[in-house]
């Protein structure tokens, strides 16, 4: 008797929606049923486009028995609204980056889902490419050495046009930031996820080429990490053209440099130069071109854990908690124009 698929109802049908249905086509283990948008032509419209049930109401949506996994697609401050009842409507979360746009908010998201039982994925789809495991089990061996430098850049371009056409992009309440909260967010993962969390970090922010927002479309930070290794974050939806994405790792005895998720450069010291496969990049200046690929392997990774009744994710909630700490230290430090410290928890010493 073939295994069942684990069913997924999307909440929000806009861009990222689409990368999720494609994620679902590609999967063995899952399938699109059922989306929900509280703009009810936009989910008839992505309902009939893939085939699925269409619900006008969040309440009914969740009261649907076939939908296992709810996936959150909405814009990033209404992440809670949607994931506190769909956790007590005992549905397991696939949740987009960020989890939330701040702290408190994030934690009730996962104390939900405690308290019902249900599984928490956070979308950070990049940690699991075979360039960043490769290079995280070679961190681990520490081949590299000494780390000097771990530092991302992600200098892309959106148009005045993608701020203008959706409100929520340039807005502080629903977005929770720019250029480093909507774009950077992945990059910015891929450092803790890689070095581990930082102990202090400056930054500087500004809005230089977009009239009519409140978010940043450029972002400068400097990090220092526990093991010494200092480092480096630009973020920018200013440059036209834009650049591919880029992480440099340096260390005493190696080093390693990703464009677009693509290993351009690795030397070790003891000669290994051994390259894997790529996920597709994308999203430099069309955030519609986004690859399917990363988040069909994190869905594929959620449903088998709940087909086998396991507990083990890679990216479970508390991952995506991390992350938010980083942004909100940022934009404090922006803020203040002082360097912002973490103590060992990984929560802001003011």
């Amino acid at each position: 008797m073939p295994k069942r698929k684990i069913s997924y109802g999307i909440v929000g049908a806009g861009i990222i929606a689409d990368t999720h249905a494609n994620a679902l086509a590609m999967s063995k283990n899952s399938k699109l049923t059922a989306v929900y948008d509280r703009d009810p032509r936009r989910s008839r419209d992505f309902a009939a486009k893939y085939k699925v049930k269409s619900f006008n109401s969040l309440e009914a949506f969740l009261k649907d028995r076939e939908i296992d996994v709810v996936t959150i697609a909405v814009p990033s401050g209404l992440h809670a609204e949607i994931a506190i009842p769909a956790a007590n409507a005992g549905k397991h979360i696939l949740c987009e980056k960020p989890l939330d746009i701040n702290i408190e908010k994030a934690e009730s998201i996962i104390n939900a889902c405690r308290r019902n039982k249900v599984l928490l994925s956070t979308v950070f789809q990049l940690r699991l490419s075979p360039e960043i495991q490769k290079i995280k089990r070679v961190l681990s061996k520490g081949l590299f050495g000494k780390i000097i430098h771990i530092s991302a850049r992600i200098k892309w371009f959106r148009s005045q046009e993608y701020y203008d056409s959706v409100a929520w992009r340039g807005a502080w309440a629903i977005a929770g930031g720019g250029a480093l909260m909507t774009q950077g967010i992945h990059d910015l993962d891929l450092l803790l996820y890689l070095n581990g969390n930082p102990v202090e970090v400056c930054a500087f922010t500004g809005t230089l080429t977009h009239t009519g927002i409140e978010v940043e479309d450029n972002a400068v930070v400097s990090v220092r990490w526990p093991n010494g290794s200092l480092g480096t974050i630009e973020a920018s939806t200013s440059c036209n053209p834009p650049f591919p994405r880029r992480l440099e790792i340096t260390g005493e005895r190696g080093s390693v440099v990703l464009e677009d998720g693509k290993i351009i450069r690795w030397d070790l010291q003891d000669g290994n130069t051994e390259v894997s496969g790529s996920f597709p990049g994308g999203g430099t200046s069309d955030p519609a071109s986004i690859s399917s690929q990363g988040h069909c392997q994190q869905i594929e990774e959620l449903s088998e854990a709940i087909l086998n009744g396991s507990q083990v994710l890679s990216l479970p909630g508390e991952e995506g908690l991390r992350s938010i700490r980083f942004i909100n230290a940022v934009y404090e430090s922006a803020g203040s124009g002082k360097v912002v410290t973490f103590n060992r928890k990984n929560t802001l010493i003011y």
